[in-house]
């Protein structure tokens, strides 16, 4: 099993929080003021939510670029931060793979999903499915599929914020974790609540420009350290690895036997298709008042998220170079930790302001991006629940906008504690691991339906249910039987062995079951209703616009 899901040392007591200890006030106020500052922003945009387009949609009031940070802010998560500065920092080149995958995934976005969506929906991914099928199946099956995926995605920002905060605070026991993942919950509900869509946008774009600030910050002390050599840096990075040449070269993680060769080709897979499904990515392009507006917002998104993801090289191989690979897994043996400790060493050590500082500001703007990232799948879950679930099954669309922002409010909390709960059985694995999973959820049902919905004239609503479901039951039932649930040490549940499917990823056999299943949906339906006319339709107006919201 690679050990992308290592298990974390119980009880340990994190490196930073021994020898900072003196400067915790400091780093405890600097990691205070912006949750303060973003939960003033959250009230002031909450008072300006007055209906549910502005609790869903944010007004559609945000431009291409507001549009494209927020994205950014959404899409850079706890695992581009912390989880793949981490898995750099143990594993090298192949620890890189992930920000590649993550990258390169907009690009299918971009040419097949942004446009069509904006013009096609109104605030869901059950809206595009709705306008050619039959209401209530897909709407359930799009709600489901939704708060599945997002739940998946909130796991892995629970974790890092238990590994994060652990770090500041110098936590040495999983229950002082554990109530970690509780305040952090409860902050995400509040977000999501009090100020919807509007609230959670702004958040996301102050969070964008701090990691980008931040990260560049590190990359250039980790640079000037090295002269600006980046071969220098790489070389260095190697020998105090203690892996050699072979921490630059392919094959420390994923190569040592063809079970794992397989376990990468399915996480490549699961990375590149996963981003165009992804419910709370999927949502800001409704928050444009245009499609070009739409189409603009990812072009602003691929060049942020492509310097960020340079400036990953900095972060993971600046963690290796520094810090030995020891330092790291006694803080977290996930590496969860390696950009805070990057940060801490850079700035003088842990026995300095400097590092004090440094650490105090990274672990500010890890803990921004977890707070609107988690925001974002709260209000993409909620919003599917009380839009499509609640509004058009359960109320049959005879729900007031009063009733169903009401709804889409409680069905916040209902998710927030579930994640919580969820979020301390997952406190020992690498977060970017979790997020891939999520991205072969996503991959798996939910990208297939959008493509056949947008593209087939003869997909029908059979199609769509078996596309659906069928990538659901095979994603996550893969992931329940492989180890990253039982039968190892760094399992979920080391204690027991139900485990029967040797990948870690289920992306190489879920995505393709998903296509498979809703082509043959489609294929063995008789519902005629989906074509013709009504595709007509939809393609007319998600490719021009016409008649769009």
């Amino acid at each position: 099993m690679s050990a992308t899901y290592q298990l974390a040392t119980p009880a340990v007591q994190l490196a930073a929080a021994e020898g900072a200890s003196e400067h915790r006030p400091l780093i405890i106020t600097l990691f205070s003021v912006f949750v303060v500052i973003t939960l003033v922003i959250t009230v002031w945009a909450g008072r300006r939510t007055k209906d549910a387009t502005d609790f869903y949609a944010g007004g559609r009031q945000f431009s291409g670029f507001q549009n494209g940070l927020a994205v950014s802010g959404d899409y850079m998560s706890a695992a581009s931060f912390l989880g793949i500065a981490g898995a750099i920092a143990l594993y090298g080149y192949d620890g890189f793979l992930y920000s590649i995958g993550f990258l390169v995934a907009w690009l299918v976005a971009l040419l097949l999903v942004a446009e069509p969506l904006r013009n096609s929906g109104r605030y869901t991914m059950g809206d595009v499915l709705a306008y050619r099928m039959r209401q209530r199946p897909v709407r359930t099956a799009a709600g489901i599929s939704t708060i599945i995926v997002s739940i998946f995605y909130l796991l892995a920002q629970m974790v890092g914020a238990g590994a994060l905060v652990a770090l500041l605070l110098g936590i040495t026991g999983e229950a002082g974790k554990n109530l970690i993942v509780v305040l952090v919950g409860v902050v995400m509900i509040l977000y999501v609540t009090i100020g919807g869509m509007k609230g959670t946008t702004w958040v996301q774009m102050i969070k964008a420009c701090l990691l980008i600030v931040g990260t560049l910050i590190i990359t250039v002390l980790v640079l000037h350290k090295y002269g600006y050599n980046v071969s220098e840096l790489l070389g260095a990075a190697a020998e105090t690895s203690g892996k050699g040449a072979s921490f630059l070269e392919p094959g420390l993680q994923y190569g040592a036997d063809a079970t794992s060769k397989i376990n990468f080709l399915s996480l490549g897979i699961a990375l590149v298709l996963g981003t165009a499904g992804l419910p709370h990515i999927l949502i800001r392009f409704y928050t444009v008042p245009t499609a070009k507006a739409a189409r603009k917002s990812v072009l602003w998104a691929i060049g942020i998220i492509g310097v960020f993801y340079l400036m990953t090289i900095a972060l993971g191989f600046g963690a290796a170079a520094l810090l030995s690979p020891k330092t790291i897994t006694d803080s977290n043996a996930a590496g969860n930790t390696a950009a805070p400790l990057l940060a801490q060493e850079i700035g003088g050590g842990a026995d300095s302001t400097g590092g004090a500082v440094l650490l105090a500001m990274i672990s500010a703007v890890a803990f921004a991006t977890i707070l609107a990232v988690v925001a974002g799948l709260t209000l993409a879950s909620s919003s599917s629940f009380a839009h499509d679930l609640y509004a058009n099954v359960i109320r049959k669309g005879k729900a007031s906008e009063k009733e169903e922002v009401k709804a889409a409010r409680v069905s916040a909390v209902l998710i927030g504690c579930v994640a919580i709960a969820l979020g301390i059985f997952a406190g020992n694995l690498n977060v970017a691991g979790l997020v891939a999973l999520a991205f072969a959820v996503a991959a798996s049902a939910n990208l297939p339906t959008i493509l056949y919905s947008l593209f087939w004239k003869r997909f029908t609503t059979r199609g769509a249910l078996w596309s659906i479901y069928a990538g659901l039951v095979s994603s996550v039932g893969l992931v329940f039987f492989s180890p990253v649930v039982s039968g190892a040490e760094s399992s979920m549940f080391p204690g027991v062995d139900f485990s029967w499917f040797p990948l870690e990823n289920p992306g190489l056999i879920s995505i393709p079951v998903g296509f498979l299943a809703g082509f043959l949906g489609a294929l063995w339906s008789k519902d005629e209703a989906a074509q013709g006319e009504k595709y007509a339709e939809l393609e007319v107006r998600s490719m021009t616009g016409t008649g769009a919201h």
